[in-house]
């Protein structure tokens, strides 16, 4: 990443900092921007963040590492990754009309965590989110060696858990990552 493009992504990731104090009680910007200008990986996967749609902003700090925990916080699941079925697996078994990929790769490559149930659950405190859209999550081996993964999102003032198929894919549906920094 070249020196404007890195200036102007803390930049971005400043701005939405300052505008949502409510996610990030007791956590002071000088102290993200330390981390990050040290840690080209981790600016790699923000700026993968925020190009798919992303908007991540920091949401709390790990209590063990001291880690910052940065998440998607776009209102609807990010626009640059959804139409994805779950995992290599689920995209290998379909026999037409194949996705662009997985979730599970695309978060790989993206250097970033898919968050799970818990996870999900917590950012849905910051915020109401996945109001239109929905988001695959982490999902336990026992579900997916049976063919199914998870997805939730947020209706009636709710937050829901569903299943599906990995195999398959929509395009309102597609998912949020966890970075820590």
């Amino acid at each position: 990443m070249n020196a404007q493009a890195r200036d102007s992504l803390l930049q971005q990731l400043q701005r939405r900092f300052d505008e949502n104090q409510q996610r990030h009680k007791g956590i002071a910007w000088g102290e993200v921007l330390k981390r990050l200008q040290v840690n080209a990986v981790a600016l790699t996967s923000l700026a993968a963040m925020e190009s798919t749609g992303g908007e991540p902003d920091v949401i709390g700090r790990d209590t063990k590492t001291g880690a910052f925990i940065f998440c998607d916080c776009a209102a609807e699941s990010p626009a640059g990754r959804r139409s994805l079925c779950y995992d290599r697996a689920a995209l290998n078994s379909r026999k037409e009309n194949k996705p662009a990929g997985s979730v599970l790769e695309m978060s790989a490559e993206m250097g970033i965590q898919l968050l799970d149930e818990s996870q999900y659950r917590q950012l849905q405190t910051l915020g109401e989110f996945d109001l239109k859209t929905s988001s695959w999550i982490q999902t336990p081996t026992a579900i997916r060696s049976l063919g199914g993964a998870l997805f939730c999102d947020r209706r009636y003032g709710q937050v829901f858990t569903y299943h599906n198929g990995a195999q398959s894919y929509y395009a309102a549906r597609g998912f949020r990552g966890l970075l820590r920094v």
